[in-house]
This record gives structure tokens, sequence and C-alpha cells, in this order.
């Protein structure tokens, strides 16, 4: 069958992502009689998956590999048997795009969140004071997956005075340069259309805290109550994990969501393609500085803290630019051998450049 039979075949599929792209890198297992479906939801080995013949329940212990990060996750396209008690999966389409963070586990495995997302919605609740840093944190993730972020300033109707919610976008646009910032109420509507618009072309992927406000956004995205809302707390805006596993939906105004549960920590996976996008204003700064490995501290010529002295840039923006460079550099490290020696060199160098000014400092003193 070819890839335009296959995806005439399986054209059921389309609400849920299927094209002729999808059909073409499945066309070699329409011989062995398997089925293309997307996986809606994973746990415990099995999986959900969508295919032309509804949902079916899938084992996914043929395409689990002791590599953590191919395995089977929400948002994949698959191949499964057309039967049989159990079915299984029988193997994973390459992904388009898949967002990464490290695991809090000492081993710094990186564990796929979600597969095959054109736009990576970030809800940041309002009803509690905005942290850019986090902001930055999760868009690093995002630009590194590939996906396009999004921005979403939920519980907007809790900020009544236009003027107030206008400064606070502005604050959150600074902050995430290239990324749209939708201000957004899923009680009252407002903002929505403009968010319909955006997941309406493609797979969406809700990220945020626990009590961002997400399950009420998705609510609000699929026109009736399919997620558990529950209250979060007065005093710091955060709410227990209403959302326990990953679930893709399919939006009734076209397109994808996946929505996942509430991120209590989100660390930088080899994300450092994401960073400089984060921070693209900065990176076009570093360009002008003297020297190539200007490490904007206190090198001279450093056109980055130029522009801290010129208020051009903010303290607050370069101090997390360092911090995620940082912590990036040691995720990389503990799986780069390479990488690792060439910081242990770098410290190096710089401890004798320390130790050299030192003793230059004492010879003029003495």
């Amino acid at each position: 069958m070819s890839s335009t039979s296959a995806f005439s075949a399986f054209s059921a599929l389309a609400p849920y992502g299927w094209d002729e792209a999808w059909a073409d890198e499945f066309a070699p297992y329409v011989s062995e009689g398997l089925l293309p479906g997307r996986v809606v939801r994973v746990d415990r080995g099995q999986c959900d998956v969508i295919t032309s013949d509804g949902i079916v329940r899938a084992d996914t212990a043929f395409v689990t590999p002791h590599d953590p990060m191919r395995v089977v996750c929400t948002g994949d396209w698959v191949a499964v048997e057309p039967g049989g008690n159990p079915r299984y999966v029988r193997t994973c389409l390459p992904r388009r795009t898949a967002f990464v963070r490290s695991t809090s586990s000492k081993r710094s495995e990186g564990q796929i969140l979600a597969a095959n997302v054109d736009h990576a919605i970030v809800a940041v609740s309002l009803a509690v004071e905005i942290d850019l840093g986090r902001i930055e944190r999760f868009l690093a993730l995002a630009w590194e997956s590939g996906a396009q972020p999004v921005v979403v300033l939920t519980k907007a109707d809790l900020v009544p005075e236009a003027a107030t919610l206008a400064h606070l976008v502005q604050d959150v646009e600074t902050t995430a340069p290239g990324v749209p910032v939708l201000a957004v109420s899923a009680m009252g509507g407002d903002g929505l259309d403009v968010l319909v618009a955006v997941v309406g072309g493609g797979t969406s992927v809700l990220l945020g805290q626990s009590g961002a406000g997400k399950s009420t956004l998705a609510n609000a995205l699929l026109g009736e109550d399919v997620m558990d809302v529950r209250a979060t707390r007065d005093a710091d805006g955060k709410g227990r994990h209403t959302t326990t596993t990953r679930n893709l939906l399919a939006l009734p105004t076209g397109g994808v969501l996946i929505d996942t549960p509430g991120l209590r920590g989100v660390g930088l996976w080899d994300a450092e393609t994401g960073v400089g996008q984060v921070f693209s204003e900065i990176e076009e700064l570093a360009a002008r500085c003297r020297f190539h490995d200007c490490a904007h501290e206190s090198e001279p010529g450093c056109a980055v803290l130029a522009a801290i002295d010129s208020g051009e840039l903010g303290e607050r923006r370069l101090d997390s630019y360092r911090k995620l460079i940082r912590e990036n550099q040691r995720i990389v490290a503990k799986t780069d051998a390479r990488l690792r020696a060439e910081i242990r060199k770098d410290w190096k160098r710089k401890g004798a450049e320390g130790k050299a000014a030192m003793e230059a400092k004492r010879g003029r003193w003495g």
C-alpha cells in the first residue's frame, strides 16, 4: 500500500493529527497487517491507543528499551497489532518533536513528557505573584523540544484593572522574546478565542505547576468538564494534582490537546539551544564581547556587562541566564565524558589564573 493509500485508509485518525507524512512513515508496516494509532495515555507498561477502529489497550513490552528517552509516551504514533490478547505495540514511529525534562533521580536521566507536539502552552496563574524565572525554565525546555511556546496567563478575571493586566502581560513578554503571551479567563471566556485559534493548528501540550488552572483551561477548550478540577490553596495558589497522567484529547474546534500533571520540578535536559532562544538578547550581546569565551563576569570589553551598566539589560535576567547555563552544563556533563573533561580543564585554567593573579598582587605589595 502506498503512503497516499495509507493516508486514505486511516483517514479517521485525521482529528488526532494523522497526515500524509505520518502515512509515509507508516507505509512499511501496512504489509505486516499492523494498524497505525496515536498514544492517548500510558500507565504501567500499557497504553491506550486511538486507531481507526477506536481506542485499544496495548502492551508496550516489545518497544520498551533500556533507554528511558525511547519509551512509548503520550503523543507517539505507533504500529499496533490488529488483534490479540494481549495486544502489543510493535514499533514507535520517529518523533518530530519531544518535550523532555531531567528526572529528579541521581542517575540524571531524561523523562519524555509528550511527543510530536507543535505548541507548548505554559500556563501561569495570575492568582499569585508571577515567577519569571520559572517561566524562563519552561520556555527553555519548550524551545529545545522543537515546539512553539505560548504563555497563557490564566485566571485573568482576578485582575480586573486593564492597566494592571497589560503591565503583567508586558513583563512576561519581555521575559519571553518571540513567544505569544495571552491573558485568558477560562471562567469568563476572555481571550479563549485567540487560544482556540492557536491550538487549532496541530498538537498542543499543556504545562505548568499544580494550581495553574490547566484542567479548567482544558475543559474550556474541550467545551465540557472532562478534566477534574479542584480548588487551589489561597495562601500560595497551589493545588493538588488533579491530572495524574498525560492524556491526549481531540478538540471540537480542531487540534489535539495533551494535558499533563502539575510539574513540581522542571529540570533542564541538554537544553543549550533552548536557553539561548529564551535569552536571545543576551546571546546577541555576547557576540559583541571582546573575548569569544567571555563569561560575562569581570572581563574587559564585555558587552553584556556594559548593557547591565547602561540599564539595557536587567540583572535578574542575567542571573537567570547564568543559572540555567550552569545547570544545563552540569546535566550534560553527567552524561558526556568529553564535556566533563573540558569543564575540569576550564576550572583548572581559571584556578591557575586566579593563583597567578594573587601572586602578582603579593609581588606588588612586597
